[in-house]
């Protein structure tokens, strides 16, 4: 039996700290799925399609066991669909758990057979969020680390002015 888990989120953009996440995960999945969430409520910087790309050229390195998917709707719908008995949620600090355990419960109500997975972000990502650097590049600042080269590029052309 293969081990599959989808790794959600908007990835608005998908920055260092994700990658570092996906990385790890897809060492200990058979099958990762990064599952890139169009959200209505938000008003994303970069559209799916383009995030979707981003991830695919940053993660491409990774291996055949690594896909990349757009969805809509709940999680566990989205994990269900692609067989995944696990959610892979990265977590920068304490602060972050609240929030991310409430949701693995209410994952976990919705669909028991579906366990969320913690991977703590490296330590050189701790402080690391897509508004973070979305801000930066807004305003002309140094991004070099913080983002995979191909979300680089993209807020480079978003931006004239990012370091």
């Amino acid at each position: 039996m293969s081990r599959v888990a989808v790794f959600p989120g908007s990835f608005d953009p998908m920055t260092n700290a994700h990658l570092d996440v996906a990385r790890r995960a897809a060492v200990l999945f058979d099958r990762l799925v990064v599952g890139v969430l169009n959200n209505p409520k938000k008003a994303p910087l970069f559209s799916i399609d383009e995030r979707v790309a981003q991830i695919r050229d940053s993660v491409a390195e990774f291996g055949a066991n690594v896909e990349v998917a757009a969805f809509d709707g709940l999680t566990v719908d989205f994990a269900r669909r692609n067989g995944a008995d696990f959610i892979v949620r990265g977590l920068r600090a304490v602060s972050d758990f609240e929030a991310e355990l409430q949701m693995a419960h209410t994952n976990r109500k919705l669909q028991r057979g579906v366990d969320t997975v913690f991977l703590m972000s490296a330590l050189e990502f701790g402080y690391l969020s897509s508004t973070l650097a979305k801000e930066l590049a807004q305003f002309g600042g140094e991004i070099a680390g913080m983002v995979p080269p191909p979300v680089a590029v993209a807020l480079a052309a978003r931006f004239p002015q990012t370091g």
